[in-house]
């Protein structure tokens, strides 16, 4: 099958847009099908069930992450914090410019 787009108008070209759109959504579908009917087989040829294999993979991966504790908290305002992890605040460093330890700023 061939398209000469050279030859369509602007209506046409748009027409011909969205069907490629809507064909590429069908193909796209057909293969996530055919991909689990595949792995189902694979499941099945393996005596064990798809939806264990999906249940085992879904607890894996990437953990929630926990918010670090704060160590220190500026002693002009204490409701400002720092887990001592990234880049220090600049209330950090004023106050080690100012002479004080960071030992001073712990919590």
């Amino acid at each position: 099958m061939s398209i000469d787009i050279d030859s369509l108008n602007a209506a046409d070209l748009k027409k011909l847009a969205s069907k490629i759109e809507k064909r590429i959504v069908e193909v796209e579908k057909e293969s996530l099908h055919l991909a689990l009917k595949e792995m189902r087989a694979v499941a099945d040829k393996l005596g064990v069930a798809f939806e264990d294999v999906i249940a085992l993979h879904k607890g894996k991966g990437r953990k929630p992450s926990t918010k670090a504790t704060a160590k220190y908290a500026n002693p002009d305002d204490p409701s400002q914090t720092w887990t001592g992890r990234g880049r220090k605040p600049a209330w950090v460093n004023a106050a080690l410019e100012a002479g004080k330890s960071i030992d001073d700023l712990a919590i």
